[in-house]
């Protein structure tokens, strides 16, 4: 006999599937209405969904219904849809693949969906769905959220419930539903309320909250109380996980200090601000740069000048070679106030001094307006070795690879008269006024990955965090 545990194989000859103890067996014991599953990455949250509806699916006419918030993180590499395939069908389930779902022999079913769009939820009017679970709760809006609360009824016998999972976003509105769970002062779970069941009710446009729901009741009087409930994830309570890929700690640790603190730590209140994604005595300083570098200078365009009345953007470009051994070295920053004429001739002049040798990396803004002026600039910079490409993800986002290496102590600055302002900007970003500084230093740097992108650090835990939730 052997147990399936949080990301456990089953196979035929399973006779138990059962959770993990600790949190998960906590998540799924629990009674409450709603009950959130969240906090570090890797902690079985996506496993404890895919389990929640096994203890219906001897009973005809039960359904769930799982959500992602598109179809593409449902059929994710390590997603909802892969990893039901490893437990339904020895469990009598017969897969879908066109409609994501499985029909077990009682007839009950399982089923994955998306509410890509608030509107999306219109296309569920008319249902009524015993289990709804939510992969991802931070992922979708509130008003998603409430309105498939609305379809959450049930006539097979099953008591009508929702279990969500999520890693922690200071900017969501589930960190305000959970927030009686969550210390304010540290942003980390309060251990001895891991479980505990708080009873709400809407009153007006807002929620109210009590320790029962009779203290609800005497309060309003006509309220209806649903009890919710909070269950931190933690990595270290997943051993199964921990052994089977025991790299996985050291990619969440590679991690920005945002990003770590929220998937590895768990913590509710921590979001980018100054001086958290960068701070100058991470860098040491150097008088000359070793030889043998392959250098990229990254652009970030604007093209307004700079006048009594105005506070334009800059055009920035951050000059970043990267040694054989791994080390970045950031050689020079340049930026300007200036027309778009001027813009141009300052990137030409700035490649010829660069020389042959440095590859250039433009922003290149989406639409055919966007690539004609990236085709411009490619076409200015004839001689050089210059490509243009489209901006992938939020700026924090893009910054967080060149944040986390320099953190780690990996990133070098050559001393020059350009690295004051450099430097302030960089402290304040995200916060600061302009960006445009800290954009060029992404650009710069993620150019260096991009051949190694799928094997980058970053990268991998990122894309293993999504999927484990």
């Amino acid at each position: 006999m052997r147990e399936v545990g949080i990301i456990g194989r089953a196979d035929r000859h399973t006779d138990v599937i059962r959770p993990q103890p600790g949190p998960q067996s906590l998540f799924l014991a629990s009674p409450a209405d709603i009950a959130v599953y969240g906090g570090a990455a890797g902690g079985g949250k996506t496993w404890a969904l895919l389990m929640e509806p096994l203890r219906h699916l001897g009973r005809n006419g039960f359904s769930a219904v799982v959500f992602r918030r598109t179809t593409v993180q449902v059929r994710n590499e390590g997603g909802l849809w892969e990893e039901s395939g490893r437990l339904y069908p020895f469990l009598g389930g017969r897969s879908l693949e066109t409609q994501l779902s499985w029909r077990f022999p009682s007839g009950a079913s399982v089923r994955f969906s998306h509410l890509e769009h608030d509107k999306t939820v219109l296309d569920w009017q008319g249902a009524q769905i015993p289990l709804i679970c939510f992969d991802e709760l931070t992922h979708f809006s509130a008003r998603q959220f409430w309105y498939m609360v609305s379809r959450n009824r049930s006539t097979c016998g099953v008591r009508p419930y929702i279990r969500a999972t999520c890693n922690p976003d200071a900017e969501s509105w589930v960190a305000d539903f959970v927030r009686w769970w969550i210390d304010p002062d540290s942003g980390l779970p309060i251990p001895e309320r891991a479980g505990v069941l708080r009873w709400f009710a809407r009153v007006g446009e807002r929620l109210v909250w009590a320790g029962s729901a009779e203290a609800l009741r005497r309060e309003h009087p006509k309220c209806s109380p649903k009890s919710a409930t909070f269950v931190p994830a933690r990595l270290e309570d997943n051993t199964a996980l921990t052994t089977a890929d025991p790299g996985y700690l050291a990619n969440l640790l590679a991690l920005p200090l945002v990003e770590r603190e929220r998937l590895l730590g768990g913590n509710w209140k921590i979001k980018p601000a100054a001086g958290l994604l960068f701070r100058r005595g991470w860098c040491p300083m150097v008088e000359a740069a070793p030889a043998g570098l392959h250098v990229v200078r990254g652009w970030d365009l604007a093209g307004t000048p700079k006048m009594e009345t105005n506070d334009p953007d800059w055009t920035a470009g951050t000059k970043i070679g990267r040694s054989s051994e791994g080390r970045y070295f950031v050689l020079d920053h340049v930026r300007a106030r200036e027309t778009p004429a001027k813009v141009e001739s300052l990137i030409r002049n700035t490649a010829v001094q660069d020389g042959a040798g440095v590859e250039i990396s433009l922003p290149q803004d989406p639409g055919q307006a966007g690539k004609a002026q990236g085709q411009a600039l490619i076409r200015l910079l004839e001689g050089f070795t210059a490509r243009a490409t489209v901006e992938s993800g939020d700026k924090q986002t893009r910054f967080g690879p060149f944040s986390a290496q320099a953190e780690a102590g990996n990133v070098f600055v050559l001393r020059g008269g350009w690295n004051e302002a450099w430097f302030e900007a960089l402290e304040a970003f995200p916060d600061g006024r302009h960006d445009d500084d800290a954009d060029s230093t992404s650009r710069a740097f993620n150019a260096h990955l991009a051949p190694m992108r799928g094997g980058g650090v970053f990268e991998l835990a990122r894309r293993r965090a999504e999927a484990e939730g």
